[in-house]
């Protein structure tokens, strides 16, 4: 669900406060940037980030297989330069409840003469529980605007699962999170312009749009907080959560997660991956996630 999964890679470097923690990298060209760079992102942005990534790493590191995306997937980008994206993926062991953990940055040269940035870090479950997954992506397209997209979007219908609302929303007090940051007078709600996302977050789902001269200053005093005690939340209650799942339960969940990931194709990046790197490059993109999806 995440905007546009795409990144370009160069060597791989990590400021000296992350380089000890984060193994997330696959390895890469010298030529290129690699996943952990995020290097067209504001210092509390990339610190953000890193925090994100590296937390994953140390808490799920064990569970997880080597990335093995080609270097050409890992990191591409347009004939013109314009565009720039790296992509990382690493799927959960075979007894591990991890599906895979997906990041991606994007760097696009807007008409306006701006610039779009996009990074982004999700993990999906497998079908051995129906706990949420995890999201969470920003989206800054000026200095002063950036869109925040965090959430645990759940894997069930809650209107008939109450236990499953209040094991993962109400007794975890997510909502507390979403309404510190509504409070903010910087910050308004953000309305995806795709029904179907709108359709699938959670009823504490962050969509938060940030107007501010300060953004820099909001992203380290206010985002980074409230984004690591989400995925600590989700780490402790979901990714290590005990959940006994039925056969016929598994069934409907594999069903419903396949049909999420084809749409993540579909909606995000099958339209917005040729437009941006050309269709030769989305195409080699696309299949190596298909391949994992």
């Amino acid at each position: 669900m995440a905007a546009i999964t795409s990144l370009v890679s160069s060597s791989f470097f990590v400021s000296p406060k992350y380089r000890n923690s984060v193994r997330f990298s696959c390895s890469a060209s010298k030529d290129h940037m690699a996943f952990t760079d995020f290097p067209y992102v504001s210092a509390p942005h990339k610190d953000l980030m890193l925090d994100l990534v590296s937390t994953v790493d140390t808490r799920l590191n064990s569970y997880l297989n080597p990335c093995n995306l080609s270097p050409d997937v890992q990191s591409y980008q347009n004939e013109t330069g314009t565009a720039h994206a790296a992509l990382h993926v690493r799927s959960g062991v075979h007894s591990s409840p991890i599906d895979f953990i997906l990041g991606s940055w994007l760097h696009c040269v807007l008409p306006t003469g701006g610039a779009l940035n996009i990074t982004s870090l999700s993990a999906y479950l497998n079908s051995s529980t129906d706990a949420p997954n995890f999201l969470v992506e920003l989206i800054q397209s000026s200095p002063t605007s950036m869109v925040l997209i965090l959430d645990l979007p759940p894997r069930v219908d809650l209107v008939l699962d109450s236990d499953y609302l209040k094991t993962f929303y109400e007794d975890t007090q997510l909502d507390q999170h979403r309404q510190h940051l509504y409070n903010l007078s910087e910050v308004k709600p953000y309305y995806s312009s795709s029904l179907y996302i709108r359709a699938v977050v959670s009823p504490t789902a962050i969509l938060v749009r940030i107007e501010s001269d300060r953004v820099e200053e909001m992203v380290k005093t206010h985002v980074s907080p409230v984004a690591k005690e989400v995925l600590k939340t989700w780490l402790d209650v979901c990714a290590f959560g005990d959940r006994v799942v039925s056969e016929s339960e598994r069934e409907y969940l594999k069903r419903r997660d396949d049909m999420s990931k084809s749409k993540t194709i579909e909606i995000d990046l099958g339209s917005n991956l040729p437009r941006l790197f050309g269709q030769e490059t989305a195409n080699r993109v696309l299949e190596a996630l298909r391949e994992v999806f």
